[in-house]
């Protein structure tokens, strides 16, 4: 998607600083009240840009950049994955605009995380309106895009096994178990590359790719065939993955308490490993949950190949 670049507000506040610097050479008594006028006038130009959708092509769209985000970490927000992904769901069959009885107005980016040279978060806030009575849809949005976990299963001397991280969440306050997990890294769509990238660095567990199973690929095609945890207020979608091996009792228990993760990215992860039929009551990551669901239903409607041995 093209998206023309608005220069007024850029253009504004250069001609603004270049005014209060000749200001301050001229007078330099009054240098605190100049470098109050520079703030006022970067103030009074906030960045704007516009994007006309083709959905709604006669109302085009204002994006804005709230106090204190800077020009870079703006038109970073507007070129990143995760933006263009949230204005392309918008307009998909299912999209919030497919029906013509809403429209987006104006985006407010609020805030960005960079992870390295590329956006990791990024929240913002979308005023959509209800056409026919004015009203606001809530549309505060946290973006962090896609993601991958995996339940992986060992079988040993007849019992099943689920393998787990124990690591600090810090939004949640808590220590949790869940599944190996992680965010895709790029744009190239490498779901079950990340997948099997994310179980080693987490366990320690190198899987191959060919033995991955994707469990939310049995859900329906509408779905977009990814779970979403959090659809009120994250645009968070995760591809859940199964994979099944057998192990003798001293694996699973050099995997109990194991230290893992990438430390020099602040990953202080230990390996826990809990009998399967205790699985669903032993943790409240929703990902532990949902996996568990699509592996039952998957395994009570034939979905899954045998176990290989």
């Amino acid at each position: 998607m093209h998206l023309p670049v608005n220069v007024e507000a850029p253009m504004a506040h250069r001609l603004g600083t270049i005014f209060c610097k000749r200001f301050a050479a001229l007078s330099a008594p009054n240098c605190r009240r100049t470098r109050l006028c520079c703030k006022m006038s970067a103030e009074s130009s906030p960045l704007i840009h516009s994007i006309t959708l083709p959905k709604q092509v006669a109302e085009p769209v204002k994006i804005v950049a709230a106090p204190g985000i800077s020009p870079s970490e703006f038109w970073s927000a507007i070129d990143s994955s995760l933006f263009k992904q949230w204005l392309h769901n918008l307009q998909t069959e299912n999209g919030v605009l497919a029906f013509g009885n809403v429209v987006l107005r104006q985006v407010l980016i609020q805030g960005v995380d960079m992870f390295g040279k590329r956006i990791g978060f990024l929240k913002f806030k979308a005023d959509i309106v209800d056409k026919e009575t004015g009203q606001k849809v809530p549309g505060i949005v946290f973006a962090r895009g896609p993601a991958v976990a995996v339940l992986i299963l060992l079988e040993s001397e007849g019992e099943t096994y689920a393998v787990l991280t124990e690591q600090v969440r810090v939004p949640t306050g808590r220590i949790l178990l869940e599944l190996p997990a992680g965010m895709l890294d790029d744009d190239k769509g490498d779901f079950v590359g990340t997948a099997v990238r994310e179980v080693e660095e987490e366990t320690g567990i190198h899987l191959d790719v060919e033995d991955m199973i994707d469990l939310t690929a049995f859900l329906e095609p509408s779905t977009g065939c990814r779970v979403i945890p959090s659809p009120g207020g994250c645009d968070e979608e995760i591809s859940l993955f199964l994979f099944r091996g057998s192990v003798n009792k001293e694996t699973i228990t050099q995997l109990q308490g194991k230290e893992t993760g990438l430390r020099e990215h602040g990953e202080l992860i230990k390996v826990r490993v809990v009998p399967y039929e205790k699985l669903w009551r032993s943790t409240a990551d929703s990902k532990v949950l949902m996996a568990v669901c699509l592996f039952e239903m998957a395994t009570k409607e034939g979905l899954l190949p045998p176990l290989a041995t």
